[in-house]
């Protein structure tokens, strides 16, 4: 153990987490070949390398690597980024051209190749940070995007419980719950089926087309202003107002926020969910709260608060805005699977309004201190495990989603928003 112990000992200021036993296990599963242990930045070498180079055995070699701009930060867009990365280094590949003859080698032609400096991304790096400490705190399975109202993704972070299950933040695709009432709501206020100060019924619990929906521990509010039952999460107001809508007002409602849309974003894998047409019955009725067939990823649903922030029209996620090299470097077109037309201003407005509402004074008032705050709560069964838990909402121009798996409420969703949004990251 007396030079694991060194190595360990002389990389322990840039490398905490590598131990003596660590290092022996590497060298003896090597069963005596010649064994990688780990890399270390360029400027951290500059730290350790008098040290490393006074241990016997022990070789270093440079190698190039895409790296974060802080070794701390590791996120769910890494591998996006690496994979653009390799694709930047092929497009600026150097060539050469060689014929041999019996008098020898000549070569014909050749070109040097471009070296890439920099891939400079829209990544607020304090909110990034602030996302990171807000879902660590999370045992469970836990995800955070946030995404300004002109696209550009600010941050995208999950904790280790979830990267247990791949990038969740930006693919994995879950039932939305109460945040689907956005859609359903904005399909309401567009067709004209209800306005935000027109009077509703929201019983504890309701029969529709054969599907018994309850509200949330089957709360009765009576009749109340649609903005109040938005505000208040009432599942069963918005089995009512789904009845008349049009096998597609929810899909297409969905789509001019983003939501179903599928994305070609330079550096950028994504899903953002999917919403069927629906006929009158009990499907409606499920995918009205987003249950039964909807399915959304966080990101997907960052996305539709960000398009509500962009007025009602659908931002365009994008992640790369420059790559740096001696040549010039395209950065590559934004493209998507749907041209959606934007939401009327009256919807927007009416959402805007009900989503402060809902931080004020209905099911999100536990972020009430925080000003010009709206957000949506959402819980989803799962059939099997603790419902999901969700909240998203609007801060200035900026859209996000907090995700728990099976958090059981919304409630440590909202926990994980609240953290973010009072962290000091919003005075930088």
């Amino acid at each position: 153990m007396g030079q694991a112990a060194q190595i360990a000992h002389a990389v322990s200021e840039v490398l905490p987490d590598v131990t003596p036993q660590w290092i022996e296990e590497r060298i003896n599963a090597a069963g005596g070949e010649s064994t990688a242990l780990f890399s270390v930045r360029s400027r951290d070498m500059d730290t350790v390398r008098a040290r490393l180079q006074s241990i016997d055995g022990l070789s270093m070699r440079e190698e190039s690597r895409l790296l974060s701009n802080s070794r701390e930060l590791s996120i769910p867009l890494d591998q996006g980024l690496s994979d653009y990365w390799m694709e930047a280094l092929e497009k600026g590949a150097g060539w050469s051209l060689r014929a041999v003859s019996e008098q020898g080698e000549e070569i014909l032609g050749s070109a040097a190749p471009e070296h890439i400096v920099r891939i400079t991304t829209t990544l607020h790096l304090p909110m990034q940070a602030a996302a990171q400490r807000a879902v660590d705190a999370e045992s469970k399975p836990a995800a955070f995007v946030a995404i300004g109202s002109g696209g550009d993704i600010l941050a995208v972070a999950q904790n280790a419980a979830a990267s247990e299950q791949g990038s969740i933040a930006l693919t994995g695709l879950f039932p939305p719950g109460s945040t689907f009432k956005t859609v359903t709501t904005a399909g309401a206020l567009t067709s004209g089926t209800v306005g935000p100060d027109d009077i509703v019924d929201c019983p504890g619990t309701a029969e529709i087309d054969g599907r018994i929906i309850p509200n949330d521990n089957n709360f009765d509010l009576g009749k109340v202003p649609m903005h109040t039952a938005f505000a208040q999460s009432c599942n069963t107001t918005q089995g009512f107002i789904s009845q008349s809508f049009a096998p597609e007002t929810m899909r297409d409602t969905a789509l001019s926020l983003g939501l179903g849309v599928d994305f070609d974003s330079p550096g950028l894998t994504t899903v953002t969910g999917s919403v069927p047409l629906t006929s009158p019955g009990a499907a409606r009725v499920e995918a009205a709260i987003g249950q039964g067939e909807v399915l959304s990823s966080p990101f997907g649903l960052a996305l539709m608060e960000a398009s509500l922030a962009n007025n009602g029209t659908m931002a365009l996620p994008r992640l790369i805005t420059s790559v740096d090299g001696p040549g010039g470097f395209e950065v590559g077109a934004l493209e998507a699977d749907h041209q959606p037309a934007p939401l009327p201003e009256h919807t927007v407005e009416s959402l805007h309004s009900m989503m402060k509402e809902t931080v004020t004074t209905g099911s999100a008032k536990t972020l009430s201190d925080i000003p010009d705050l709206g957000g949506k709560t959402g819980t989803a069964e799962t059939g099997s495990g603790g419902a999901h838990g969700w909240f998203t909402g609007i801060a200035g121009d900026v859209g996000f989603a907090s995700f728990v798996e099976n958090g059981d409420s919304s409630a440590p969703a909202i926990a994980i928003a609240g953290t973010w949004l009072r962290d000091d990251w919003r005075w930088k």
